[in-house]
C-alpha cells in the first residue's frame, strides 16, 4: 500500500484532495501547520502531524500549499523524502520556474484539473452546480512526469485521478505545455477577456438596461456564442452581421500583437510573477 503524505492538507486545495483520497486505499498522513487548517481537518476527523514524522517514510508527497511558498517549503520537504519517492505538486508553475531543488533519486510529477466544462450535463442539479469539479461533475484532468521513471507516471496518474474524481479524461502534456494552459491560456488571457465582458454588463447596466435582462440576455448568447466557436454545433456559423461586429471589436479592443500572451518568453515573465 502506498504511502502518502499530503503537506497543506487543510488548505483550500488540501481539503479537496484529503476529502477525495480520504477513503481510498492508501495509508495517508496528512501535514498541516495553521490552526484554520487543522479545524478544517478536524470537520474530517483527520488528525494532522507534524511533516517531519511523515515524510520520510512516504512513497508520495503531495504539495498542497500556495505557489509563492513552495520556493521557501519544498527544499526542506525533499531533504526529508526517502530516495525513490515521488513528489506531486497541484499547478505548473512552480516547478517550471525551477523552485523545486534539484534531487535526481526522486520523481516529480505534476497535475492540475482542468475544471468541469461548461458543455458538461450533468444527471443532477448538484453536480451540474458543481463548477469547480472534484465533487460530483466530471471533469477532465492534465498530467507531466517532470522526473522520474514511466512507473512514476503511471502512480502519479493514478492518485491524480482520485484526487480530482470523478475524472472523465487525463491528458499527458508536458509542464512548459501545463504552463502555456495555465497561467497563460487561462488566466492571463481568457480570464481577463471574461472579466472585461462581466465589466461590460456593469456598464450597460449603468446605461440603464434592467439588470435581469442584461444578464439574460448576455449569459444566453454567450451559451450560443462557445458552442458555435467551439464546435458544439458543427455546421453552424455566425451570421454576417455577427462577424462584421466581431472584425469591428478585434480592431477597436484588442492589440495587433495581443497572441504575445502565449509565447514562452512572456509565459516565463508571467511564472515569474505569480512565484515571486
Amino acid at each position: 500500500m502506498k504511502k502518502i503524505t499530503i503537506i497543506g492538507a487543510g488548505g483550500k486545495m488540501g481539503m479537496r484532495i484529503s476529502t477525495n483520497l480520504k477513503n481510498e486505499p492508501f495509508d495517508i498522513s496528512y501535514a498541516e501547520v495553521s490552526e484554520v487548517g487543522k479545524e478544517r481537518l478536524a470537520t474530517l476527523n483527520i488528525t494532522p502531524y507534524p511533516a517531519l514524522e511523515t515524510v520520510p517514510d512516504a512513497d508520495i508527497v503531495i504539495l498542497a500549499i500556495p505557489d509563492v511558498a513552495i520556493e521557501k517549503t519544498a527544499p526542506e520537504i525533499v531533504r526529508m523524502m526517502k530516495s525513490g519517492a515521488m513528489m506531486m505538486t497541484l499547478d505548473p508553475a512552480a516547478p517550471y520556474a525551477g523552485k523545486l531543488p534539484k534531487r535526481d533519486d526522486i520523481a516529480y510529477f505534476v497535475t492540475h484539473p482542468s475544471h468541469p466544462s461548461v458543455f458538461n450535463w450533468e444527471p443532477s442539479a448538484d453536480a451540474q452546480k458543481d463548477r469547480f469539479g472534484g465533487t460530483l461533475a466530471k471533469q477532465s484532468i492534465v498530467c507531466a512526469l517532470m522526473q522520474g521513471e514511466e512507473s512514476d507516471y503511471e502512480t502519479g496518474e493514478q492518485i491524480a485521478r482520485k484526487m480530482y474524481t470523478p475524472v472523465l479524461r487525463a491528458h499527458r502534456i508536458t509542464v512548459e505545455q501545463m504552463a502555456i494552459l495555465e497561467p497563460g491560456l487561462v488566466e492571463t488571457l481568457a480570464s481577463t477577456c471574461i472579466y472585461v465582458i462581466s465589466e461590460g454588463l456593469k456598464e450597460v447596466i449603468r446605461q440603464g438596461v434592467p439588470v435581469e435582462a442584461a444578464r439574460d440576455f448576455l449569459l444566453g448568447h454567450l451559451n450560443i456564442q462557445m458552442a458555435v466557436l467551439f464546435n458544439e454545433l458543427p455546421g453552424a456559423v455566425f451570421s454576417d452581421a455577427a462577424n462584421k461586429a466581431i472584425v469591428r471589436g478585434l480592431a477597436e479592443i484588442f492589440k495587433p500583437d495581443w497572441k504575445k500572451v502565449l509565447e514562452i518568453d512572456n509565459i516565463k515573465k508571467q511564472i515569474m510573477e505569480i512565484t515571486n
